[in-house]
């Protein structure tokens, strides 16, 4: 089987990390800070959107690019500071990785980034491809993602599953014609009422169930 996992929120808890390079943006550019749970709700469908998100509809787009520039440059110098696995991350990955199941990532965030906090964390080898929302000319929910990696890995819809953690993954994985698993554990869990997963899963280990043919 093709496993495709998003990244924050599904593999690692970059939560805090996120929220601090927001507010340091909106500081630079004196903007009151936010709180962070509303951030965590603007996570999932790209820098671009987040930063957007933040500085308000309102904000001039010249101001929003400026800003975005900023939080790339910050975010990257700062997302390893308190970004860690979700318990249960890297055993999950093990067991599967050791079933010879193929493993990949597809996030909205900078590949770059992306695989830099990947490789930090150790998990890198884990995955055959790590692509991130600069890596084609659509972001998710856009399918070409999980297209482009079913078609590289030779692995056909039937025996490809996405897993994240918000209805952006759920969109994705409807709109390329594969199943999809949701993880109670990531940052926007409320919005899987509007785009329900075939299966909400509560513990990492839980992502086994697929190897054994239930969803």
């Amino acid at each position: 089987m093709l496993f495709i996992f998003d990244l924050d929120g599904t593999l690692i808890d970059s939560s805090q990390d996120l929220a601090n390079a927001v507010n340091a943006t909106l500081e630079h550019f004196e903007r009151a800070p936010i709180d962070p749970k509303l951030i965590y709700s603007y996570v999932g469908s790209g820098a671009a959107i987040l930063v957007r998100r933040a500085f308000g509809p309102d904000a001039p787009e010249e101001l929003v690019q400026d800003a975005l520039a900023y939080f790339l440059e910050y975010y990257e110098q700062h997302a390893k500071e308190q970004t860690h696995l979700y318990p249960g991350i890297p055993e999950a990955l093990d067991e599967l990785a050791n079933g010879r199941h193929k493993l990949a990532i597809l996030t909205n965030k900078p590949t770059k980034i992306s695989a830099d906090i990947v490789s930090w964390l150790g998990i890198k080898d884990r995955f055959a491809r790590i692509y991130g929302g600069d890596s084609f000319a659509h972001k998710k929910p856009h399918p070409i993602g999980i297209q482009t990696l079913m078609a590289e890995l030779g692995t056909p819809q039937t025996e490809t599953l996405m897993i994240g953690d918000s209805g952006v993954d759920v969109q994705t994985a409807r709109n390329a014609g594969v199943r999809s698993y949701g993880v109670a554990w990531g940052f926007q869990p409320e919005s899987f009422r509007d785009h329900p997963p075939d299966l909400l899963i509560q513990d990492p280990k839980d992502l086994l169930l697929a190897t054994n043919g239930n969803l």
